[in-house]
């Protein structure tokens, strides 16, 4: 009989205990005793060590932008100098330069070439350039065009241009297309000028 109460009185003790497991304040302290352990298996130096790892990281990252940086300012300074010089080299040559379609459409023009047909840079672009040439030489010009476009190759001839009507230039163009965009270049020299100061 005593025996019996014995095991009655455990089972009792054990169905507490288990019941105990359910209760909020148990989970808690048991999840606290888990916390615990975890952070015995992985001590805060360990979390220490890798912060100073991830800010390592972060100083050589922004050590590289840095370099990054400086090496686009470097480049934009380059870029910089080589538009001056090509706005020097290009804008105010002394001969001029055109820049056509196989229209013979102006597409670009230094300040010499806009000289030559005596207007205004702006006022020139997309006008045909058949209009300043003279009407006797407009057939040399045709056939000077579409020469550039069938040999590929540089072609030069010479023409007259009339920037106004008292005014009549001799100049000597050479030309070639580009490539993939197939504009005509075309390199305009006033012989008129160059014939009126040597006396020619």
């Amino acid at each position: 009989m005593l025996q019996k109460i014995c095991l009655i009185i455990a089972k009792k003790k054990n169905m507490d205990s288990e019941q105990d497991l359910s209760d909020a304040k148990v989970l808690r302290i048991k999840a606290e005793n888990k916390l615990k352990q975890m952070q015995n298996i992985n001590p805060v130096s360990g979390l220490e060590g890798d912060v100073k790892r991830l800010i390592h990281e972060l100083q050589v990252h922004q050590i590289e932008l840095e370099m990054q940086n400086e090496e686009l300012v470097n480049s934009n300074e380059r870029a910089e100098m080589a538009l001056k010089k090509y706005t020097m080299l290009y804008d105010f040559a002394p001969m001029g330069y055109f820049s056509l379609n196989q229209e013979g459409v102006i597409l670009e023009l230094n300040f010499t070439a806009a000289e030559l047909l005596g207007d205004r840079r702006f006022s020139l672009i997309n006008s045909n350039f058949r209009i300043y040439v003279s009407e006797d030489t407009l057939h040399v010009f045709n056939n000077f065009l579409n020469m550039i476009y069938l040999s590929k190759s540089k072609v030069s001839c010479e023409l007259s241009l009339i920037a106004d009507i008292n005014q009549k230039r001799d100049v000597y163009i050479e030309a070639l297309v580009t490539g993939e965009d197939g504009q005509c270049l075309m390199s305009v020299v006033d012989l008129s000028a160059i014939r009126k100061q040597y006396n020619v």
